[in-house]
């Protein structure tokens, strides 16, 4: 298994400040990822998550990122925000509703929102991205990171950030700076069926 935290490091030996499209997927794990790669890169936050249901919800997520941003007030991190489309989003997804949460459906679903993601970097001539996604202990790093290869490849002209933000105390990290923040938590991954594995539908 490949060290990504180890690769993560390398961003120490990058010479200026390039720009680092970077997804968020939600307020609470978007705190030590920011504030670890703002002293790297120029960052623009990208929000691109039809995967959330219902649509109050997605709002709540994104309020809490804008919340969020306010409070560093840091003006040079701009937030884009992309469409959203639960329906044709899921259609994909609803052949794999047996599966069980982290498996074929979940990896889809990291793969259809950093494309998404990556596809806008790459048109606006960003130098780096990467996702936040990494920073959960319920998403795999390694799928989310070989995605990222994959992505790069389709998108040369901007490079993917490997990273396994959990990693290097970055999970605690994050714990610890959310405690005094009062950002919205939610308490599923965010998709309906997810709503359904934490019993919540």
């Amino acid at each position: 298994m490949n060290n990504y935290q180890k690769h993560l490091e390398e961003i120490k030996k990058i010479e200026g400040r390039p720009n680092l499209l970077l997804h968020v997927c939600c307020g609470v794990c978007s705190v030590f990822p920011i504030v670890y790669l703002r002293k790297y890169f120029d960052i623009t936050i990208y929000y691109g998550n039809s995967n959330i249901y219902p649509y109050e919800e997605y709002e709540k997520r994104l309020d809490a990122v804008k919340d969020y941003l306010e409070m560093l007030g840091d003006d040079s991190i701009t937030l884009i925000v992309g469409a959203y489309d639960n329906e044709s989003f899921m259609q994909e997804l609803k052949k794999y509703d047996d599966h069980i949460e982290g498996g074929k459906r979940c990896i889809r679903c990291y793969l259809k929102r950093m494309h998404e993601a990556y596809k806008y970097a790459f048109e606006n001539k960003y130098d780096y991205f990467t996702t936040v996604m990494s920073i959960s202990n319920r998403k795999n790093a390694e799928y989310i990171n070989i995605i990222g290869e994959k992505l790069e490849k389709r998108y040369p002209d901007t490079k993917y950030l490997h990273a396994d933000l959990k990693k290097g105390d970055g999970i605690t990290k994050n714990d610890q700076m959310n405690k005094g923040l009062d950002l919205y938590h939610q308490c599923y991954c965010g998709c309906i069926y997810s709503i359904r594995n934490n019993n919540k539908l």
